[in-house]
């Protein structure tokens, strides 16, 4: 590919339809298609992709390479790190004692809540139609399976699911479910890369990648 080419590929494109307000930042290589509408002072980095009719809040922060599949909802102060993938319909709320009017029966204002945000860390999932209840956390590479409601921080390497969600496992960072090794305690190995994890305390941490017998401890 020459040097014209290598730019163009590069551009920002927004599909006919896309609501994109001009204090928005958009990275390079990032693709915003049909009825997506992204607010303002929302910041994506580059080579993102925004699915029809996604919504992205005011100030919402979102890394590189992340991909929103349509009608992702993702409101205000949410913040996703580089990697990250949310699937369809998934909801990441913002407010933790949602009501439309105060005590008295008056409509409630922008001023009148402080909104709380859901963080995802690097490479983490979130399955079609999960829902994040503000203020969570889901870890680096962790998964939530479809149709969950995060209620709790996530963990790393995390296989959460159900209502509320709970962990049901370990993934690796290809998304595969982890196996434990029958003949060392609290080792997990990926059966697609071999990459070796270590439980303890019920946190993982990667050992080693690409695993063989004879180099791992």
């Amino acid at each position: 590919m020459n040097e014209s080419g290598r730019a163009a590929s590069a551009r920002v494109r927004c599909a006919p339809g896309a609501q994109v307000d001009d204090t928005a930042v958009l990275g390079p290589g990032t693709t915003v298609w049909e009825f997506a509408q992204i607010r303002e002072g929302a910041v994506l980095g580059s080579d993102c992709v925004v699915g029809r009719g996604v919504y992205v809040g005011p100030g919402v922060r979102i890394g590189r390479r992340v991909k929103l599949q349509n009608y992702a909802l993702v409101y205000e102060p949410a913040e996703l790190a580089d990697g990250v993938f949310v699937g369809p319909a998934v909801v990441l709320t913002n407010d933790h004692h949602p009501r439309a009017v105060d005590a008295d029966g008056r409509a409630k204002r922008a001023g009148d809540w402080d909104a709380v945000g859901v963080r995802v860390a690097e490479g983490a999932s979130l399955g079609a139609r999960s829902v994040c209840v503000a203020p969570v956390s889901v870890g680096r590479w962790a998964m939530v399976a479809a149709g969950a409601v995060v209620t709790r921080d996530v963990p790393d390497f995390a296989l959460v699911a159900g209502a509320p969600a709970r962990r049901i496992g370990w993934v690796g960072r290809a998304g595969e479910r982890l196996r434990a090794l029958p003949d060392r305690a609290g080792v997990w190995a990926c059966p697609r890369s071999g990459t070796l994890y270590t439980e303890r305390d019920g946190v993982l941490t990667e050992l080693c990648r690409r695993h063989r017998e004879e180099q791992c401890p």
